[in-house]
């Protein structure tokens, strides 16, 4: 293993799109180095009152994660922009957090570095797994808080006895995750919401993490 490939900074890349644009948001990161990537279905949640009216407020989306060394990241997000137009309303949004270490992917096993993504943050991700039928008590709270909407992922197995993995925890069967972007200002009143509402630190009520990100496209 090169030396150099341990000392790298690398990027996790979240794409979320309409359903049925994953493959081809897939495909295109392909063509522009992308070695691979994990397709989830979710729901997104909009605050829009004529889609409300019209029982249009909740939509099916595609959620593609991606790992790439961050300058090929970076890169391919901005193609990816350009390519999907993120930076028109309800296109979609991309956006990368640091991977401070991973094991088994590509044969590149990196090192971890805790100093990665600390500077210039304006956002963070707030990752909340829950029981499931609790993912709209969870994005509720966090909109009551101030938070925009967000994206409910179904982690439910394959099979009575599977699991998922999501960040190298088990996610049993009847769960669901749910994906809010923050601005870092609202971050703590957020999650502050979502577990008074849920009681989330209370033991098998679920879990909440929070991480920066990095680099976004099509937030608003």
């Amino acid at each position: 293993m090169n030396h150099n490939d341990i000392t790298k900074e690398y990027e996790l890349i979240y794409v979320i799109v309409n359903n049925g644009y994953g493959s081809k948001v897939l495909k295109y990161s392909r063509e522009h180095g992308i070695t691979g990537g994990t397709i989830f279905l979710g729901k997104g949640t909009i605050k829009n009152r004529i889609l409300e009216l019209l029982d249009l407020c909740e939509m099916r989306k595609e959620i593609i994660m991606m790992l790439a060394e961050k300058k090929l990241a970076y890169t391919v997000m901005e193609e990816l922009n350009n390519r999907f137009h993120f930076d028109k309303p309800n296109h979609g949004i991309t956006f990368s957090i640091p991977a401070k270490g991973f094991l088994g992917v590509n044969g590149v096993n990196s090192k971890i570095n805790e100093n990665l993504g600390e500077d210039n943050i304006m956002y963070n991700s707030i990752l909340t797994v829950v029981d499931k039928g609790n993912a709209e008590l969870v994005i509720d709270a966090a909109n009551k808080a101030g938070a925009r909407g967000g994206t409910i992922i179904n982690a439910r197995g394959a099979g009575t006895h599977e699991t998922t993995r999501v960040f190298s925890m088990d996610i049993e069967p009847e769960k669901e995750i749910v994906l809010i972007l923050s601005d870092i200002n609202s971050t703590q009143e957020i999650v502050d919401a979502i577990n008074l509402e849920l009681k989330i630190e209370e033991p098998g009520n679920g879990i909440i993490m929070i991480q920066n990100v990095s680099k976004t496209y099509g937030i608003y």
